[in-house]
C-alpha cells in the first residue's frame, strides 16, 4: 500500500502545482474582464451623465442624483478552491482520527491491537498527511490560507465517536466511514470540478483512499471491495465546510 501511495506522490505533487497556476491564471483572466468591464461602463456612465446633463440644460429640470451598487461578498474559497479546502479538511480530519487511535491504543482503550493493524494505522495518517499538504499547496499557491484543522460540521461528531470506541472493531468502522467519504468525495469531484489539473490530482488521491477502505473492511471481516464500481453516495459536500 505505501509503495502504491509513493508512486503516487510525483503525480500528485505535479498535479497540485499545475492546479495551483490555473487558478492563478483563471483569476488573473477574470480581474482583467472585470476591469475591463469596470472601464468601460465607467465610460458609458460618463456620456450618459453628459447626456442627461444636456437633456437637464435644455428642459430646465434638475435631476436627483442617486447610486445603485451591489456589494457581492464572496467567501475565502470559492469554485474549484473550495473543493480543495474541503479535500485538505478530510484529508486533515482522517490525520486526526487516526492520531487519536494510535493515542487511544497507547492508552490501553482499545483492548489488544495486532501489529498489523497499528502499522496499517501510522501508514494510512502518513498518506492522508502527504494528501493534506500537496491541497495546502494548492491552496498557498493560489494565495489563500492553508487549512491546519478540520473546518467541518461533522467534526465533533466524529470525535465524539472516537472517544466511545472501545475496540479495534468500533475504530475500523469508523475509519471505513472516513475513508469511504474520502475515495468518493475525490471520485465525484472528478467530474465535477472545471480543471483539468483538479480532476487529475483527484483521481490520483482517490485509489489510495480506496485501499484504505479495502484494507478496512478486510480488518472488519468484511470483503474489501465490496462494489464493483466506486459509489458516490457517501461523497462529501463542500457545504460541510465552516468557512
Amino acid at each position: 500500500m505505501d509503495e502504491a501511495h509513493r508512486e503516487t506522490l510525483p503525480a500528485m505533487r505535479a498535479g497540485a502545482v499545475d492546479l495551483a497556476e490555473e487558478i492563478r491564471t483563471a483569476e488573473r483572466t477574470n480581474l482583467g474582464r472585470r476591469r475591463f468591464l469596470l472601464g468601460a461602463g465607467g465610460v458609458a456612465a460618463a456620456m450618459a451623465l453628459a447626456a442627461c446633463s444636456s437633456s437637464d440644460k435644455k428642459s430646465g429640470s434638475s435631476a436627483s442624483p442617486s447610486s445603485s451598487g451591489a456589494a457581492s461578498g464572496s467567501g475565502q474559497y470559492t469554485g474549484d478552491l473550495k473543493v480543495v479546502a474541503l479535500a485538505t479538511a478530510l484529508e486533515n480530519q482522517a490525520v486526526g482520527a487516526y492520531q487519536a487511535t494510535l493515542a487511544a491504543a497507547k492508552a490501553g482503550k482499545l483492548g489488544t491491537v495486532p501489529p498489523a493493524v497499528a502499522t496499517f494505522v501510522t501508514t494510512a495518517m502518513a498518506q492522508h498527511a502527504d494528501h493534506a499538504k500537496a491541497w495546502n499547496a494548492v491552496l498557498t499557491g493560489a494565495g489563500k490560507p492553508a487549512i491546519t484543522n478540520v473546518p467541518l460540521s461533522n467534526q465533533a461528531d466524529v470525535t465524539a465517536a472516537l472517544g466511545k470506541a472501545t475496540d479495534v472493531g468500533a475504530v475500523a468502522k469508523l475509519a471505513l466511514q472516513l475513508e469511504d467519504q474520502a475515495a468518493q468525495t475525490y471520485l465525484f469531484a472528478t467530474y465535477n470540478v472545471t480543471s483539468p489539473a483538479g480532476i487529475s490530482t483527484a483521481a490520483t488521491i482517490a485509489p489510495v483512499e480506496a485501499m484504505h477502505a479495502a484494507i478496512l473492511h478486510y480488518v472488519l471481516g468484511q470483503y474489501p471491495v465490496p462494489d464493483d464500481f466506486l459509489p458516490v453516495d457517501k461523497a462529501a459536500s463542500t457545504t460541510l465546510l465552516t468557512i
